[in-house]
């Protein structure tokens, strides 16, 4: 067994005749009678005390942590005590992924899962504790894709503390605990009309990033940090080399999204109307931390700038130009005297990414071109969100089994429609 029971109601000492005996001690009757004691896997000691008539819980107790440590599983009791609230800060403190995913998953956390679960101890959760704050958080959040979000978000911090050695399993897992379901919702490209009418109701300075997103695949951010040199009229690309992005309040300059580097082809078109954006308002040189606010200031003549010659803010672009652009196609209502515009979550910028793969789909493009094109991970993921746009193929298939089966049984002509 590891360690021992120490019995803290008596104690030995040495009588007249050099013999040990067991006497009553100061603690005689009072307070937890039994302290199981051992040496942890640091090097120090650790304890925990029971009650008069419960020192065979004592010893139980050692054992298994004896056999803990027997099997490297072993967990300092104590560690658990830390709580959720005090776990979280440390394992947000300690995040390795770039910024701006660090600044997610710290508000996806600090927001909707530490007001919640702050003060229980993390070796005191239970799957029953975890099913609570999910019906919780289904009311504070009726968008199951983001409360999925959430709940992978806190499910990473309990996989952490497992890894750390402060809990022994992660609640999020046990079979009672049923994660989030996404909501599944069949993208509806806008109609040319309303990119049409979105188009005219922008400012001269910023009515081609229109072109930029619908004409050529750019997400939103890829669009303001468009450099001259990122596109090739003579050959008619447009390469994709980094984007604008916020991280800790601050403007950076970044790879695109998952750090995927791409081309994508230019429609003369589009590049004719790139052009007279470039002749009206010239590339500005602008600079940039790269990818974090401390990283080495680069410059890129960026295509889309400011008023004054200054890369976009997001905030700025989607309440000053693109929501009155929107409420000038009729898309949102228009805004209220003192009031700001209402939400359009499935009609930001990126539906101009829709369009584009819309459009991409119905010429005859390949899924596996397209997901080239719009730098996703694969083309399974493009084709799950795009696949009920591809262009029907019923009348094909009816005619090519009609050409041969016509040969292997020749059927007499079929009757025309009236």
């Amino acid at each position: 067994m590891a360690g021992h029971v120490q019995d803290r109601w008596y104690k030995t000492e040495t009588d007249a005749d050099g013999k040990e005996i067991r006497v009553r001690s100061d603690r005689y009757g009072t307070g937890l009678r039994y302290r199981a004691r051992y040496i942890g896997p640091d090097g120090t000691e650790k304890s925990k005390s029971y009650a008069d008539g419960k020192k065979r819980l004592a010893e139980k107790w050692l054992t298994r942590i004896e056999a803990d440590m027997d099997a490297g599983q072993f967990i300092d009791p104590k560690a658990g005590q830390i709580t959720f609230g005090e776990y979280a800060e440390k394992y947000l403190g300690g995040l390795t992924t770039d910024l701006g995913s660090r600044e997610v998953v710290c508000r996806r956390i600090r927001l909707h899962a530490v007001p919640y679960l702050r003060t229980r101890p993390m070796g005191s959760f239970k799957p029953e504790h975890m099913r609570t704050w999910l019906n919780q958080l289904q009311l504070a959040v009726p968008n199951g894709t983001y409360r999925r979000a959430i709940y992978d978000s806190v499910s990473s911090l309990f996989n952490a503390a497992v890894d750390d050695r402060v809990i022994r399993s992660n609640p999020c897992h046990a079979q009672s605990v049923k994660s989030p379901i996404p909501e599944d919702r069949l993208i509806v490209p806008w109609p040319e009309e309303r990119v049409v009418a979105v188009r005219e109701g922008m400012p001269p300075r910023y009515a081609a990033t229109v072109d930029a997103g619908g004409g050529c695949g750019l997400r939103q951010g890829e669009v303001f940090g468009l450099a001259e040199d990122n596109v090739d009229f003579d050959t008619d690309w447009v390469h994709v080399r980094q984007q604008i992005k916020r991280v800790g309040g601050v403007l950076v300059f970044a790879p695109p999204k998952r750090g995927k580097l791409r081309d994508a082809p230019l429609s003369p078109v589009v590049g004719a109307g790139l052009r007279e954006h470039m002749e009206l308002f010239p590339p500005v040189d602008v600079k940039l931390p790269w990818k974090t606010p401390d990283g080495p200031l680069v410059t890129r003549k960026l295509i889309f700038t400011s008023g004054v010659g200054k890369a976009i803010w997001r905030s700025y672009f989607d309440d000053h130009v693109w929501k009155p652009a929107l409420a000038h196609a009729g898309v949102i209502p228009p805004r209220k005297p003192g009031q700001r515009y209402a939400a359009a979550p499935d009609d930001g910028m990126h539906a101009l990414r829709h369009f584009y793969a819309s459009m991409v789909l119905e010429g005859g493009g390949s899924i596996k071109a397209l997901s080239t094109y719009l730098g996703h991970s694969d083309p399974g993921f493009t084709l799950k969100i795009y696949t009920h746009l591809l262009p029907s193929s019923e009348e094909k298939a009816r005619a090519a089994v009609s050409a041969v089966f016509q040969r292997i049984r020749p059927a007499p002509e079929l009757p025309v429609a009236a």
